[in-house]
């Protein structure tokens, strides 16, 4: 194995760790289950790229980059992938009044349309976590 495969490997295995981490068991085997040959490619770069370097990274805490992906993902409003990082926040313990006030300050920045529809994203997630 050449070195560069031997990082690339690397790379993937801290990634699926953190990913496991900040996105649960249950939703990392889902993608893996779904994963197909046209589909795995990217699988891999995500899990080596986004998990295995940037959320590696020193400089931001994992709760920090929680709430700037929560940010990010209103402002784009990417509801698929916000739904399921603020239900991965809930479940880390992250207090749902402070993932509200990022919807908030997200709406004076980024929209309030989109911030509206996370906070129902946030209300029926944290509620799903009440049960």
């Amino acid at each position: 194995m050449s070195q560069y495969e031997t990082g690339r490997k690397a790379a993937h295995e801290q990634g699926m760790k953190i990913r496991r981490e900040v996105l649960g068991d249950a939703h990392v085997d889902a993608s893996v289950d779904k994963m197909t040959p046209v589909t795995e490619k990217f699988q891999d770069f995500i899990t080596r790229t986004a998990w295995g370097d940037i959320w590696n990274r020193d400089a931001l805490d994992h709760t920090q980059r929680r709430l700037l992906t929560i940010a990010i993902l209103t402002a784009v409003g990417n509801n698929g992938e916000l739904d399921m990082h603020l239900r991965a926040a809930l479940r880390a313990g992250i207090d749902p009044d402070l993932l509200g006030e990022v919807l908030l300050h997200t709406a004076i920045y980024a929209g309030v349309p989109n911030s509206n529809h996370a906070f129902k994203l946030l209300d029926a997630a944290a509620k799903d976590l009440e049960k």
